[in-house]
């Protein structure tokens, strides 16, 4: 029976997920959708994983029609001190941070006090000023970075599907990812309007509107919603989304001592280098980035899958108009959209993106993703996709930066394998 290998594990993860359903249930539920065998290979792949040293643990759901149907949880959420992974761990979630903030803005987008179409410099004035830089040989034949005018204005929807010519200085080539490394722009303490404010100083790397270029938009993104509401992106966040939704551990930092022996580790040796300023989970800072700072538990974001899921609603409480959801989970960016750096694009090239969120556009030779699929993932490992056409959703929780592109591949495989009645191979 498939409660042999989902185990008592399930029964003491109910509650972190999020569902009320009866043991029974979810032995159905799982017996009808998923077979046995299939899902003991998604197991025994994740034990691979631990027993290899590649990751030292992680947790892992495939919730279907409401109800978990596989809840696992695997190895140590720190090595040093083997301390095994519980259903409370708290997890680095940085850019599945991405989505969260997306979803707050599109919140603000269905109460009227944002649109899409808005220029960000309604709400923050200096992104006016912006240029668009260039490079091109000089006089004498040397390559120089120009600087152009905008041919449009940044606006709302630049931010929310990557294609406001901001980036990030941590990968890449060209002189203005570099001047993004070089610039100092995550010196000292810093909140969001100060940070907006250093972006505003720099070029952009494309005109807006032309380029999908994963980089600071979602950060810029939470300053326009601070304005828009006259909260801080947290006060916001926290007020509206992430407390009436039972996400109480979401947060840009683990503010209670007591919890801080919960919060999940690196493998010693595959230690995250200090990117995009991110700061240490333990330590409050004034910058909220909304693209990267969030820590949170698998149960707090399972909830946050499932209201998209469910078109956006949850417990009977709505926080997207079904419309939205929809807008968001489309794609808008579609084909020629110049996507470069593929490695850092979750789902591959064959998603398009839609509004903080990536999405099937044409499904793959190995078909283990659907048209119409979508989600994000975090460069600590965490990950997570929805599939509204079989009513599902699977949510990755480890802390893996070396390894997690190898596991966010193979893990969709195993567990479209493992579907009954399905096309998948």
């Amino acid at each position: 029976m498939v409660a042999r290998w989902v185990g008592f594990a399930v029964i003491a993860g109910l509650a972190a997920v999020g569902a009320t359903a009866a043991l029974a249930d979810i032995t159905a539920s799982a017996a009808a959708s998923f077979s046995q065998a299939g899902l003991e290979q998604v197991s025994n792949y994740m034990r691979r994983e631990i027993a290899t040293g590649k990751i030292p643990g992680a947790i892992l759901l495939i919730q279907q029609h409401g109800k978990p149907v596989y809840y696992e949880k695997f190895g140590l959420r720190d090595v040093p001190s083997k301390l095994p992974m519980t259903d409370d761990t708290i997890f680095r979630l940085y850019s599945m941070s991405k989505p969260v903030t997306a979803v707050a803005a599109m919140m603000l987008v269905d109460d009227g006090k944002l649109s899409l179409d808005d220029p960000v410099a309604k709400y923050i004035p200096a992104f006016a000023d912006v240029k668009v830089g260039v490079e091109k040989r000089d006089e004498g034949g040397k390559q120089a970075l120009m600087l152009e005018p905008l041919q449009r204005p940044i606006t709302v929807l630049d931010l929310l599907r990557q294609t406001s010519g901001l980036t990030y200085g941590f990968y890449g080539e060209g002189a203005v990812r570099k001047l993004y490394a070089h610039s100092g722009l995550y010196s000292g303490e810093f909140d969001n309007a100060e940070f907006a404010a250093r972006l505003a100083k720099l070029p952009l790397v494309e005109q807006p509107g032309t380029v999908w270029d994963y980089g600071h938009s979602i950060d810029v993104l939470g300053r326009v919603i601070e304005v828009a509401s006259g909260k801080s992106l947290f006060e916001f966040e926290k007020e509206r989304l992430l407390d009436p939704l039972g996400m109480t551990h979401t947060a840009f930092y683990v503010a209670d001592e007591t919890k801080r022996p919960l919060i999940a580790q690196f493998m010693p040796d595959d230690l995250l280098p200090s990117i995009a300023g991110i700061k240490d989970p333990t330590e409050r800072s004034r910058w909220e980035s909304g693209g990267a700072g969030m820590v949170g538990t698998l149960g707090d974001y399972a909830r946050f899958a499932q209201m998209l899921l469910n078109g956006g609603t949850l417990d009977g409480k709505r926080y997207l108009k079904p419309e939205t959801v929809a807008l968001m989970t489309s794609d808008h960016i579609g084909p020629g959209s110049g996507i470069a750096y593929t490695y850092l694009y979750f789902l591959g090239t064959h998603s398009g993106y839609g509004l903080g969120l990536a999405v099937i556009t044409s499904p793959p030779p190995h078909k283990h993703w659907q048209a119409g699929e979508y989600g994000w993932d975090g460069v600590g490992g965490t990950f997570f996709y929805v599939d509204p056409k079989d009513d599902l959703f699977v949510l990755c929780m480890m802390q893996t930066p070396s390894h997690r592109g190898e596991i966010e591949t193979e893990l969709p495989i195993l567990i479209g394998r493992a579907m009954r009645h399905s096309t998948r191979p």
